[in-house]
């Protein structure tokens, strides 16, 4: 969905579990958070506060932690 980015709750290199925020966006009058689908390591942001996106846009890249036991 097209919107504009709020807050970057994460930096490159962190690590962040499963459902941790990462962004927050404002669309439609609403604040959305986006959160880690999975376990993982941020390899890279691709926005910043105050940047407008749109739909489809690759927000930020993780790097999946290694299933326990693995």
């Amino acid at each position: 969905m097209s919107g504009r980015v709020v807050a970057v709750k994460v930096t490159a290199g962190e690590q962040v579990d499963k459902g941790a925020p990462l962004l927050v966006l404002e669309a439609m009058k609403m604040h959305l958070a986006i959160t880690a689908a999975a376990a993982g390591k941020v390899v890279e942001l691709r926005v910043a506060e105050g940047e407008q996106v749109r739909p489809r846009q690759l927000l930020a890249r993780l790097e999946l932690a290694a299933p326990a036991g693995a």
